[in-house]
C-alpha cells in the first residue's frame, strides 16, 4: 500500500526541504536546506530514517490527512502545539500514523521553524540534486513554491537508519550571538565596531528564508557612511548593513552576491538559533576568533 499526505492547511513559506544543494552559488542558486538544521537532523534520528526530506513549517503551522499503513514520524524544532486525531500530544517527538490521520500544528510558544520528518521520502523531484524548495528562484520542492492545501504528496519507502541523536537547544534570547569579522569590518570606524558588540538589537518582523532584519534602537549605524561596493559573494550568516543603516542577517535562501558591506559572519554554531528568535526577541552579538568558530562547528567548542 502506498502512503502519502493531503495538506489540510498550510501557514505561509511550509516547504519540502532536505540539506539543501551545496556547491549550486557558482550557479547562482544558494544552498537553501533548513533553518534549523540541528532540529532537521533530530527529526532523522527520531524516525530512525535514511531519508533526507521533511517538511519545515513556520509560526502559523500545518494540517495534513494521512494515507497508508502505519508510518513513524517526528516532530523537531520550536516550541509548537501538535494534535493527532483530535488528541493533543508531544511535540519534539516521533508518533505513529496510522491510515487516516488527522494532524494539526498550531502555533507554540517558541520559536519560528518546525519540521515533520517520516520514515520515507517525500516524492518531489530532485532538481541539481536536492529536493529543498528555494522560494527565491522557484525550484525544488513543490513546483518551486510554498506548500498549500490541496496539495498531495506522496511517500516513498526509505531504509531505516538509526542516527546520533542532538540535543535540542533552548530557544532563548539571553546568549549573544557569536560571529568572526568580515571582510568589510575595516570600512567601520573603530567606534562603529565597538558600538556594535555593545549593542542590543531586536529581531524585526521582517524576516524569511532570505534575511532577518533588525531593528537598530540605539543608532549603531545611523550615520554610518554606506561605502559603494562592488557585487561579492555572500554566505549565510553574513551580516550585512543596508544603505539606510538597517543590518540584516542573511539566511538560507539569500542572494547569491551582495553590494553592501558586511560587518561579520554568524558562526555556523549559532545560526540555527539566530533563526528561531521571533520578532520582538532582543539580540546581542560576541566576536569569535576563526579558529574558535572551526572549533565550535565540530563540537571541539561549546
Amino acid at each position: 500500500m502506498s502512503a502519502s499526505i493531503t495538506i489540510t492547511r498550510a501557514g505561509p513559506l511550509a516547504t519540502v526541504q532536505d540539506y539543501g544543494r551545496p556547491g549550486a552559488l557558482v550557479h547562482g542558486i544558494s544552498a537553501s536546506g533548513p533553518m534549523d538544521r540541528a532540529a532537521f537532523v533530530r527529526g532523522t534520528a527520531l524516525a530512525e530514517t535514511s531519508a533526507t526530506s521533511g517538511i519545515e513549517i513556520t509560526q502559523a503551522g500545518l494540517a495534513f490527512t494521512y494515507a497508508g499503513p502505519d508510518m513513524a514520524a517526528a516532530f523537531t524544532g520550536g516550541v509548537f502545539a501538535l494534535s493527532i486525531d483530535g488528541q493533543k500530544t508531544d511535540w519534539e517527538a516521533v508518533h505513529i500514523l496510522h491510515d487516516g490521520a488527522e494532524v494539526d500544528i498550531k502555533p507554540g510558544a517558541a520559536g519560528n521553524y518546525g519540521y515533520v520528518r517520516f520514515a520515507a521520502e517525500i516524492g518531489v523531484p530532485l532538481v541539481m540534486g536536492s529536493r529543498s524548495t528555494n522560494l527565491i528562484v522557484g525550484v525544488g520542492g513543490s513546483a518551486g513554491r510554498a506548500l498549500a492545501a490541496g496539495d498531495r504528496l506522496d511517500l516513498v519507502s526509505a531504509e531505516p537508519y538509526k542516527a546520533p541523536m542532538l540535543a535540542a537547544m533552548p530557544h532563548t534570547a539571553n546568549q549573544p550571538i557569536r560571529f568572526v569579522w568580515g571582510i568589510h569590518a575595516d570600512n567601520f570606524d573603530p567606534l562603529i565596531r565597538n558600538a556594535f558588540l555593545e549593542a542590543t538589537f531586536k529581531i524585526s518582523t521582517r524576516l524569511d528564508r532570505m534575511g532577518v532584519r533588525l531593528d537598530d534602537v540605539t543608532g549603531v549605524f545611523s550615520r554610518t557612511q554606506i561605502l559603494s561596493l562592488v557585487s561579492d559573494a555572500i554566505v549565510p550568516g553574513d551580516i550585512q548593513i543596508l544603505g539606510d543603516g538597517t543590518p540584516i542577517v542573511l539566511m538560507r535562501d539569500h542572494q547569491p552576491t551582495g553590494g553592501y558591506p558586511r560587518i561579520g559572519t554568524v558562526v555556523t554554531a549559532d545560526i540555527d538559533r539566530f533563526s528561531q528568535l521571533r520578532p520582538g526577541a532582543e539580540v546581542r552579538f560576541a566576536t569569535v576568533t576563526v579558529a574558535h568558530a572551526d572549533a565550535l562547528r565540530s563540537g571541539r567548542a561549546f
